[in-house]
């Protein structure tokens, strides 16, 4: 194993995280660049923090994600930032975004449950959509009668809407006719994803 700085391990740690086309947990770092250097578990996370506090005061930050981390502009820019880009961002449907709450909120859960909760059948292109998009994914089957699927979200879904957990969504307001997708539509929620 070959010894490193405390300097060159936030360098290498930095530029990794920069030059990855996806987010970087600290498991692939150990698997990949750091592989054949002697690095702690401690002097990792001091690196990330070295690296994390640096970019406190610039256009960029580093952010913890589901799958690990990533640098991304931050939020006061992005009026600025959003002219680079021609395209809007999608709309989801009511029905998608009240689906995709349903999952988020009360995962595992089945599509009869959400069907029983909405008060309406879901459409199986809303459920194809989410998982195509891998926001959604099968996490096992109930023990009942017909063993129906058990949706969760994804990594790619906390990655999205730049949340490092579930523990991240904002509370459920205590009134039961708030809808969800006002909560999901939230700008302190999402980020934007370009």
């Amino acid at each position: 194993m070959r010894r490193v700085s405390d300097e060159q391990l936030v360098e290498l740690i930095e530029a990794a995280i920069f030059v990855s086309d996806k987010p970087l947990s600290k498991k692939r770092l150990k698997e990949t660049v750091l592989k054949d250097i002697a690095a702690s578990n401690m002097r990792i996370d001091e690196a990330i923090n070295s690296i994390s506090e640096h970019y406190q005061v610039r256009g960029i930050q580093l952010v913890a994600v589901g799958s690990g981390y990533r640098f991304q502009a931050c939020k006061r820019l992005t009026p600025w930032l959003s002219h680079l880009w021609q395209e809007k961002a999608p709309k989801y449907s009511r029905a998608t975004l009240e689906t995709l709450a349903l999952i988020a909120y009360r995962q595992p859960i089945t599509r009869g449950e959400i069907e029983q909760v909405r008060g309406v059948s879901v459409s199986s292109n809303i459920m194809k959509s989410l998982q195509e998009r891998e926001w959604i994914k099968v996490v096992g089957y109930k023990e009942v009668p017909g063993k129906p699927a058990l949706y969760a979200t994804t990594n790619q879904f906390l990655d999205y809407f730049s949340l490092s957990g579930l523990s991240m969504l904002p509370d459920l307001p205590e009134q039961h006719d708030v809808k969800i997708d006002q909560i999901l539509s939230d700008p302190s929620v999402r980020e934007s994803s370009e």
